[in-house]
């Protein structure tokens, strides 16, 4: 018997950047130059790496990067100053927050120091109302990186009984508004949910984005169940990211599911650079 389809990053990933170098090849004919300035608040290596990946993806496309990394234990006043400079900064088209911030650095008023039109990650207030309200100005790069892999591999939506794993700002609650809209009936499960497994045994379409190794195994999804394990979690000790599912249980009883590492990861980096081209590409409209 053949284990489940692949639905791997690469190939979405590749069609996402070829049409992300022809929107910034127009912001720069409309004369603006695209600059993504981000901020990283965290000593976690992981993070720094993440990010690293970020930049060096980049430079490849040809957008110019501005790069604030904070020790986790900055003032948060420090924090403050430094969205609200590169916001104030002309040269800067796109701003990115790398969350979660350190628990003593007040999110909101973080997100209310984001200028809308330079937020490449709904994060910004009227950016996270727009996209409630179902007029985003852009999408969250998690959702919109899912929404490309099922375009991708025709993964069916519409009709579909799709369970959430996860509820955070920045990914869970938007995949769920996401699948919403292209008319899943969808069901959002967190920590508080009771008898996680009979909610996701339920499941045609399970995304997971929990943070959590190994939450799901075999006994807890159907039979020809499609899995997006939007996860990369490291484990003490070891070297290689995990995801939420355990992929060897799993993956005898599904239909298609996303490797980890080499699938929603890559994409969502790719997404960002979209984005940017977005707000970039809106930028040079407003000249």
């Amino acid at each position: 018997m053949s284990g489940p389809r692949r639905l791997g990053g690469a190939d979405p990933a590749a069609a996402v950047r070829d049409d992300t170098r022809a929107r910034l090849d127009g912001c720069r004919e409309a004369g603006v130059d695209p600059r993504l300035a981000t901020l990283l608040v965290s000593d976690d290596a992981g993070a720094r790496a993440f990010m690293d990946r970020k930049h060096d993806l980049c430079a490849e496309v040809g957008i110019d990067t501005r790069r604030i990394d904070l020790p986790a234990d900055a003032p948060a006043e420090r924090v403050y100053r430094a969205v609200g400079g590169v916001g104030a900064d002309p040269t800067v088209t796109a701003v990115f927050v790398q969350v979660p911030l350190p628990s003593h650095v007040d999110e909101a008023a973080v997100r209310a120091r984001v200028p809308p039109e330079r937020d490449v990650d709904c994060f910004a207030h009227a950016n996270v109302g727009r996209l409630v309200a179902g007029d985003p100005r852009v999408r969250p790069v998690p959702a919109l990186a899912v929404d490309r892999l099922l375009s991708a591999y025709g993964v069916a939506v519409a009709g579909r009984d799709a369970v959430v794993v996860g509820r955070t700002t920045a990914i869970g609650a938007p995949i769920a508004r996401l699948l919403c809209r292209r008319d899943a009936t969808v069901t959002v499960c967190h920590s508080r949910t009771r008898d996680l497994g009979a909610k996701t045994r339920a499941a045609d379409l399970l995304v997971t984005a929990a943070g959590t190794p190994g939450l799901i195994d075999g006994s807890m999804v159907s039979e020809r169940v499609v899995v997006v394990d939007v996860s990369a979690n490291r484990v003490e000790g070891e070297t290689a990211v995990v995801g939420d599912v355990d992929a060897a249980s799993v993956g005898g009883k599904a239909a298609a599911m996303t490797p980890v590492p080499g699938s929603v990861g890559p994409l969502t980096v790719t997404c960002l650079l979209h984005n940017v081209a977005t707000v970039s590409a809106d930028a040079a409209q407003s000249r």
